[in-house]
């Protein structure tokens, strides 16, 4: 009897530990929206689904591309109350904008857009006559948020979010895996990053440095560096070998200067940045490329939890990279 008992009993831990979901590394690629993404975490279940309704909330919330989308409410001067992914992209914009002197400024879109890479395309019409027009419209400092709306000094003034946006969808997949209590993750979207814990090899997760060259297509995939990045990090990287217009014979990056209304004219050829949050290293890494290597390197000091990786041009048109002091533990050697 006690026999029975005792194999009856083996049987029933048996049969619970077959269905037991097991912890295991799960990727998903998705191509379905505008920018394509990656996501791969150790989890005993699927969360494919509501990674896409993060991403489908996102979109809604700051994709000026959208004509029903909230920022382009926002940009029409419609009456609407802000969501808090809205709220939160906003904020951290303006967080950088006064921590780098305005080389941070997502009012910057009507000299984007004039420079053909923006959400209207008017790369004709660029004349130090329009140059001059449209800088009365822009500045960080004429608009800000109360009470769930946008207050703008003019109307004219439009916003757009990309500098920091695809850090943002890494930081609110990031934020979904948590809740669900996943330690161990990487989120890759539009090439920014945002990783936790460990990679399935138990170890740091490697994040490749692109070589800057001239790619638009973006089949380039020779590596300058490799970041090391174990534990909660963002990771992004801004540069303008691969999205640039050529007017007259001369190309322009898409990054723009909003002190001047003009792509910016540095020797820095990408910046990488590593920071707590994804859109933090996304907004940051922007603004390195307006400010070039001397600000930079003021910046580091006073923001010690910004670390940066840069690949520049030197007088003899050779590559050169520096890189921050805290940047150092997290490179490859």
């Amino acid at each position: 009897m006690k026999r029975s008992i005792t194999l009856a009993l083996l049987a029933t831990v048996l049969l619970a530990a077959c269905n037991t979901p097991r912890m295991e590394y799960k990727e998903m690629v998705c191509h379905e929206l505008h920018t394509p993404y990656r996501v791969k975490y150790e989890a005993d279940r699927n969360y494919d689904n509501e990674i896409r309704n993060v991403m489908r909330d996102y979109y809604h919330a700051i994709n000026p591309f959208d004509s029903t989308s909230i920022i382009a409410h926002v940009n029409r001067n419609a009456d609407i109350t802000v969501d808090s992914i809205f709220t939160t992209v906003f904020n951290t914009a303006m967080q950088v904008s006064q921590a780098t002197d305005g080389a941070l400024d997502v009012t910057c879109a009507p000299y984007i857009n004039a420079w053909g890479f923006g959400f209207t395309n008017d790369s004709n019409a660029v004349t130090q006559a329009i140059i001059d027009s449209i800088s009365q419209f822009v500045g960080y400092k004429k608009v800000a948020l109360a009470e769930g709306k946008v207050v703008k000094q003019d109307p004219r003034l439009l916003l757009n979010f990309s500098a920091l946006g695809d850090g943002c969808a890494c930081d609110l997949i990031g934020k979904l895996l948590e809740s669900h209590h996943i330690e161990n993750y990487m989120v890759e979207v539009g090439g920014e990053v945002r990783t936790s814990g460990v990679n399935p090899h138990g170890k740091a997760w490697h994040i490749g440095i692109v070589t800057p060259e001239d790619d638009p297509e973006g089949k380039n995939n020779n590596l300058q560096a490799i970041a090391k990045l174990e534990g909660k990090y963002g990771l992004a990287t801004s540069g303008n070998y691969r999205n640039f217009h050529e007017k007259d014979g001369r190309k322009y990056g898409h990054t723009i200067n909003p002190a001047t209304g003009y792509p910016a004219q540095q020797d820095v050829l990408s910046a990488t940045v590593i920071a707590p949050t994804s859109m933090l290293a996304d907004a940051y890494a922007t603004a390195i490329m307006v400010m070039g290597r001397e600000r930079a390197r003021k910046l580091s000091e006073e923001q010690p939890s910004i670390a940066y990786y840069v690949i520049y041009i030197d007088e003899n048109d050779s590559i050169r990279t520096e890189h921050s002091p805290g940047f150092d533990q997290f490179l490859k050697k």
